[in-house]
């Protein structure tokens, strides 16, 4: 039981993905609560089950498949009128057998970030259909002045070549030689991103005015935890939105022309307990935390470890990326630790 009058329910929910990016979906049944709604496979975690345990009892009892593939994701709870749920939920990548609904349930096969041909949603399904849509890699960039651009755009370039979809423009030790030159190499790195059709957020250390022209904005850990100390902190994710529909221009002009935008990212980078705490409460999109493993942007200074992540990934609520030593050779540990993915700059960028 919870603490107040509410009945608190462990759940393992898996979002089983095919290599096209389909996503099996549930009705359920009408002899359960919520008749008719949609949400993901999955059950309640019984005494002395693992998640990953639970959730492959529970695909064999409901769907009759075998689960081959499995790995934590993102832990989330939502409230209900009678009753708290705590959803761990998981990605499902491989699998034997056909899924079939042996509890009467009808299934379909969906794409996020697509029209829904089915509904309603459980509310609590809602969430990880927006997160799972977000890349597992995430490119930071360390250009460090006007010498380095001509080579950093062409490593950005191969990057986005080979699928990278998500970049940060951070670039603090610029912002002390010449904002106009550091503003150049943002439009720069986003006229690239544009042209490949991926995501770009600009980091908190440069002028608020550049994010309406970015995706989105990631905060650093100390800018995230103070807006989050804040009084109205809530409206934050607001204030973003309005930025991005606004369409401000570096010097602070309304651009009239420019078509509206949908709201923009939220990201923050994150180091512990408290800096994830406050990325919920800016109601991030995503955190990055770390580092995790020994990398030269540290020297001197040990990663916390998969150990370590995998523990504060679990209670983090939010998809998480892992950063510091990370590289296309580490994104299975990463996933196997909880992470949606991976973030980093000289691993991304070549």
């Amino acid at each position: 039981m919870s603490d107040g009058a509410k009945p608190f329910i462990e759940v393992a929910a898996g979002l089983i993905l095919r290599p096209d990016g389909a996503l099996l979906l549930a009705q359920r049944p009408a002899d359960k609560p919520w008749p008719g709604w949609w949400e993901l496979p999955g059950g309640k975690i019984e005494a002395g089950e693992t998640t990953l345990q639970a959730l492959a009892r529970e695909l064999k009892e409901e769907l009759g498949i075998e689960v081959t593939k499995a790995a934590p994701w993102v832990t989330y709870t939502h409230e209900y009128p009678k009753n708290i749920v705590r959803l761990a939920f998981c990605r499902v990548t491989a699998w034997n057998g056909e899924p079939a609904g042996l509890e009467g349930q009808t299934l379909a096969w969906a794409r996020p970030g697509s029209r829904m041909e089915v509904g309603p949603l459980l509310p609590a399904t809602e969430p990880p259909l927006r997160w799972i849509q977000l890349p597992t890699r995430y490119l930071v960039t360390a250009i460090g002045g006007r010498k380095g651009l001509p080579a950093f755009l062409d490593k950005l370039s191969a990057a986005l070549a080979q699928g990278v979809r998500l970049v940060q423009f951070r670039e603090p030790a610029w912002m002390q030689e010449s904002v106009a030159e550091a503003y150049a190499a943002f439009t720069h790195v986003l006229r690239l991103c544009r042209q490949a059709g991926a995501l770009c957020l600009v980091n908190s250390c440069h002028p608020e005015s550049w994010r309406a022209q970015a995706d989105g904005v990631h905060y650093r850990a100390a800018d995230a935890r103070r807006l989050a100390s804040a009084p109205g902190a809530a409206a934050i994710r607001a204030d973003a939105s309005r930025a991005a529909k606004d369409g401000i221009d570096p010097a602070g002009n309304a651009a009239g022309d420019r078509k509206e935008k949908a709201p923009g990212l939220i990201a923050v980078s994150a180091h512990d307990k408290a800096d994830l705490q406050a990325a919920r409460e800016l109601g991030a999109d995503f955190a990055v935390l770390g580092h995790v493993l020994d990398t030269p942007s540290h020297p001197g200074q040990p990663g916390m470890g998969w150990a370590r992540f995998a523990e504060l990934a679990a209670d983090a609520g939010l998809p998480v990326y892992a950063i510091g030593g990370q590289s296309a050779a580490t994104l299975d540990e990463a996933w196997r630790h909880g992470a949606h993915g991976i973030a980093g700059i000289r691993g991304l960028a070549g």
